[in-house]
């Protein structure tokens, strides 16, 4: 089909679909991106995309398609990783209407769901009966019961309930040809001809299927046997859509355990693990999974091993469960490979439910962890979930790692090994022709392989474009011959999800880098992780959608920020998949054409608050905030920007303006006069509903030099911070002074500087209290000269470093201003240059940061930005949130009990970037009790400011930040770290917020 006749099928689509269909009809290069991948190796472009209201809207839909001869595709969560959420036609979104859980009969132990109601929704409504859902992928947070339906999905605890298929009542579809059908038991809802299909084939169907737990590849033609109650509901689930198209579904709950205990077990490696596994099957656990020691974070706190067996018992009560887990770690001390190998090296039982939770998020993780091996290089899914019966388990991973070893090829195996099914990323080379090439002849090996263990093709993930072809080796021609047949009856035209599990496409096709530049990107940051390649960092989204979460954890030990404004607006676009999505299209240029220049990738970035939450809670480290940075760069290079560029970005410009020119009490006035405030903040850019922050009349620098001078019987003191010399000596006792026992030095950030410098000043005093020597970093005399910006030496980059204040340069990196970013951070390290090198300071002393997000910009932005100069290392690498500077340097110091409850939020960037185990442990030793929430406050810098984000800033603030204060009792003290929480608190909720240090200081003994 040429472009022209492309072009008008989409345009007659797209208007007859408007003229049918009540729910959104999408054709834009925006929604079309955003679903050319789901979380496989596979890429294809579809016309447009339909969000369904109900039934009627799907035939509606399937009957235009049917006219024009478009293929339909139906979509839930896209997670599936076999490339079958994919396709050229038109796919069918049922998340964001057709999501409802119809009804729940406790008694009956039944629900009703639609097809796009996401798992943890229908977990949530059967825990108050004692209820769940028995299967439960890793994605349980995203996927839906749809996706599970069309894949036969299983998860960890299908040794104890099976896969979908077995918690499948009645389903309600509709085929392509416009028939509504209730498949069930018995016939039910069969399309004329399959009964009589099926009964000329019954010996067929009798010898043709392994029999083993996690057969999910081909169509389950079996289920159909008279023996097995022609339940043809049971046998349409892991069909792929390419039968029909579900739109509700009945299906079957089981009770939960009222009490669980994980059993931990050490082994040499996977193959002594899975040889053990099925020895622990008789003790009735509910879960046995497996983990390989190159997905497990060294500090995890397991039993020394190479891999390990995770075995959950559940029972009535606590004790029961225990004793369960206890009992399978007596009887795997004695039984199995472990003790034969004599590698057997301990066990361990969790019963505490957040430490269990931990462990379970590492498992949960392993298919965005796995994408990446342990050197940095790329792997891989294509084979993810093959499966075996279990007692070959053992004997199949070996010959396994031998063909990968063969092949040059490296993974790392887990899965539910207790289920005979093992998920693996490989690191394949899908960029080069040789590189695919290799792809396809490990297929075909490892396909041969799979089958001469009896096992099947896909144990979960269904076979999609990844395995289809290669169904043949398992099935042999009859029974294919058979499906092609039945794909037939139910879709004659073959409109349904085509290239799917019949008649499929090549499994080397339609790969999802092949559109990619083959050149890297010229790009500002360095990418280290990535090898300086921003299509390396993009590819890094492999789809698994943690980002789409609905809510939040809220447990302490849950404690995750990624995505808010998914979170707040429930669409795609504004998830970190979805931006990658918008990110690899234009890399590609094929839908969204116009590179740097894309508004669609610019719309989508709006709304990132630059949070940095998926830098550490995606499980692949995508971090968006840097690239929404990178993309501000080009997008706006050469062109005017956004007045809040302007007004906020160079935040540290005007407030230093503002102090040099003594006008705090002036500009706090005409902030308060509302007319000129909101002329203010209609040319800033700023939001009308948000208040100009106050600013200080004595910066911390000028308290800090009066406070000097005071102790040295001068005066006033110079008032404006020290310089770089006579601060190195500081450090270092020079000018005849001993030498500290402990010298820090302060960075005084811009916030703490001219906006909260109370929390310098608490600062300095716990530091000092401590026993440490505090010196701030060092002011030098400002350059004169016109602010001009021509990039010279008086643009207001460069003159902001010229004027001798330190900088992280935070305002200009989350606002795309890189040059400027580096020009600052130069200046930045040039005025620190006494401290930074090498041949002047053989150490760098630590640097106390009190801002959280300036403490992440001088960890990771400075090195990405300057990757060339060794003193941004240098720096990095010597910054120290408060927290860590007590812990670290003063570790016999104890703080002042206050026995008070604390409520709040952990900083995004804290979260993300510093960690803040050291803020607990602190906490913790000063008698500061309660979890704070999870999330991002919404402000999130210059985000929440910026005018058209206030309703969305609100909405993440409300998530949990505002309800936590509010349910709050009135002796709570409320903790806030960054100056932008402690704003949104001020702003929205009308309370104070408090740094850590200002509570601490306030609890001194002189206080």
């Amino acid at each position: 089909m040429t472009e022209t006749d492309l072009g008008e099928l989409r345009t007659a689509l797209e208007k007859s679909l408007r003229g049918t269909v009540r729910g959104e009809v999408a054709f834009d290069a925006t929604a079309r991106a955003l679903n050319t991948m789901d979380a496989s190796n596979y890429r294809r472009v579809p016309l447009g995309v339909v969000a369904p209201r109900d039934a009627d809207d799907v035939a509606a839909v399937l009957s235009v398609c049917s006219g024009l001869g478009v293929p339909v595709v139906a979509r839930g969560g896209g997670t599936s990783i076999a490339g079958q959420a994919t396709g050229t036609g038109v796919v069918l979104d049922f998340t964001r209407h057709m999501n409802r859980i119809v009804s729940l009969d406790a008694e009956a132990r039944t629900a009703v769901v639609q097809p796009g109601v996401v798992l943890d929704r229908l977990q949530e409504a059967g825990a108050p009966h004692g209820l769940r859902f028995g299967p439960d992928p890793s994605t349980h947070g995203r996927c839906t019961l749809g996706g599970m339906i069309g894949n036969n999905s299983c998860g960890s605890h299908s040794v104890a309930w099976g896969t979908t298929a077995d918690s499948v009542r009645e389903l309600s579809v509709i085929t392509a040809r416009g028939d509504r059908l209730r498949p069930g038991r018995d016939w039910s809802g069969a399309p004329d001809g399959l009964r009589t299909l099926v009964d000329g084939e019954l010996a067929l169907l009798r010898t043709g299927f392994p029999d083993l737990p996690r057969r999910i590849s081909g169509y389950a033609l079996d289920a159909l046997l008279p023996e097995r109650g022609a339940d043809v509901a049971r046998f349409l689930c892991g069909s792929e859509g390419t039968l029909g198209i579900l739109t509700e579904a009945v299906v079957r709950l089981v009770e939960a355990p009222r009490a669980r205990a994980l059993a931990v077990l050490a082994y040499a490696d996977e193959s002594a693990a899975a040889e053990a596994a099925v020895g622990l099957l008789p003790y009735g656990p509910l879960t046995v999974e497996g983990m390989a020691a190159d997905l497990v974070p060294p500090d995890a706190g397991l039993p020394r091993g190479g891999a390990w067996l995770f075995v959950e018992t559940g029972g009535d009560t606590q004790a029961q469960a225990r004793a369960r887990a206890e009992e399978i770690a007596r009887v795997a001390d004695v039984t199995g490979s472990r003790s034969r190998s004599g590698s057997g090296s301990g066990s361990l039982v969790v019963i505490d439910p957040a430490e269990q939770r931990a462990l379970w998020r590492i498992r949960e993780d392993a298919s965005g962890t796995a994408t990446r091996m342990p050197d940095g290089t790329e792997a891989w899914p294509g084979w993810e979930d093959c499966a075996v019966p279990p007692a070959r388990l053992g004997g199949y991973l070996r010959e396994f790692r031998g063909l990968l070893t063969s092949h040059g090829l490296r993974g790392a195996p887990y899965g539910h090994f207790g289920d005979g099914c093992i998920h693996v990323r490989i690191d394949f080379d899908l960029l080069t022709p040789a590189g695919v090439g290799r792809f396809r002849r490990f297929s075909e090996e490892l396909a041969e392989l799979v089958v001469s263990h009896g096992g099947s093709l896909s144990g979960e993930h269904g076979d999609g474009q990844a395995r289809a072809e290669l169904l043949p080796k398992m099935y042999g021609p009859r029974v294919v011959g058979l499906f092609e047949r039945v794909k037939d009856l139910w879709d004659p035209a073959g409109l349904l999800n085509p290239g799917m599990l019949v008649r499929p496409d090549r499994l080397d096709e339609n790969l999802r880098f092949a559109v990619l530049p083959r050149e890297p990107v010229d790009v500002e940051f360095g990418y280290p992780a990535d090898g300086g390649d921003f299509s390396a960092a993009v590819r890094r989204c492999v789809g698994v959608a943690k980002c789409r979460t609905p809510a939040a954890a809220t447990a302490a030990s849950d404690s995750s920020v990624m995505c808010p404004s998914f979170r707040a607006t429930g669409e795609e676009e504004h998830s970190t998949r979805g931006r990658a999505r918008l990110l690899h299209e234009m890399l590609a240029g094929e839908v969204i054409t116009d590179g740097w220049r894309s508004t669609e990738v610019r719309d989508a970035l709006d709304l990132c608050l630059s949070c940095k939450g998926c830098r550490s809670d995606c499980p692949v480290g995508v971090d968006m905030a840097t690239y929404k940075a990178e993309f501000l760069h080009h997008h706006y290079e050469g062109r005017r920007r956004p007045a809040a560029h302007y007004a906020m970005g160079w935040l540290p410009l005007w407030l230093r303006l503002v102090d040099r020119t003594r006008t705090a009490r002036l500009v706090n006035f005409l902030a308060r006069v509302r007319p000129l405030a909101a002329l203010a903040k209609r040319l800033g850019g700023i939001a009308p509903e948000r208040e100009i922050p106050r600013v200080a009349v004595e910066t911390f620098s000028r308290w800090w030099g009066r406070r000097a001078g005071a102790e040295l019987g001068t005066g006033t003191g110079a008032g404006t911070g020290t310089g770089a010399a006579e601060f190195a000596q500081q450090l270092g006792g020079g000018s005849g002074r001993p030498k500290p026992a402990v010298a820090v030095a302060l960075w005084p950030d811009t916030f703490t500087e001219y906006l909260s410098p109370s929390v310098g000043k608490a600062a300095v005093r716990v530091l000092e209290a401590a026993g440490l020597s505090v010196t701030p970093l060092p002011a030098v005399p400002a350059v004169p000269g016109p602010v001009t910006d021509d990039g010279g030496s008086h643009s207001p980059a460069r003159r902001d470093a010229s004027r001798g204040r330190v900088c992280c340069g935070l305002t200009y990196v989350s606002t795309g201003q890189l040059d400027r970013a580096r020009t600052v951070l130069r200046r930045t390290l040039d005025l620190l240059e006494p401290i930074l090198d090498p041949a002047l300071a053989p150490e760098v002393p630590p640097v106390v940061v009190l801002e959280p997000s300036c403490a992440a910009a001088l960890r990771t932005d400075l090195p990405e930005l300057l990757p060339d100069d060794p003193r941004a290392r240098r720096l990095a690498s010597a910054v120290l949130t408060f927290a860590e500077a007590l812990e670290l340097h003063a570790p016999h110091w104890t703080p002042p009990r206050l026995d008070r409850q604390v409520v709040g939020q952990t900083h995004c960037h804290q979260h993300a970037v510093l960690g803040d185990a050291a803020d607990r442990r602190l906490r913790e030793a000063a008698g500061l009790t309660g979890a704070l929430a999870g999330g991002c406050c919404g402000l999130a810098g210059n985000f929440g400011f910026e005018k058209g984000h206030y309703e969305v800033s609100t909405a993440c603030a409300e998530e949990q930040l505002l309800p936590a204060v509010r349910a709050a009792g009135e002796e709570a003290l409320i903790l806030a770290d960054g100056f932008s929480c402690r704003t949104q608190l001020q702003q929205t909720a009308q309370v104070r917020g408090h740094h850590l240090a200002e509570i601490l200081a306030e609890s001194l003994p002189d206080a």
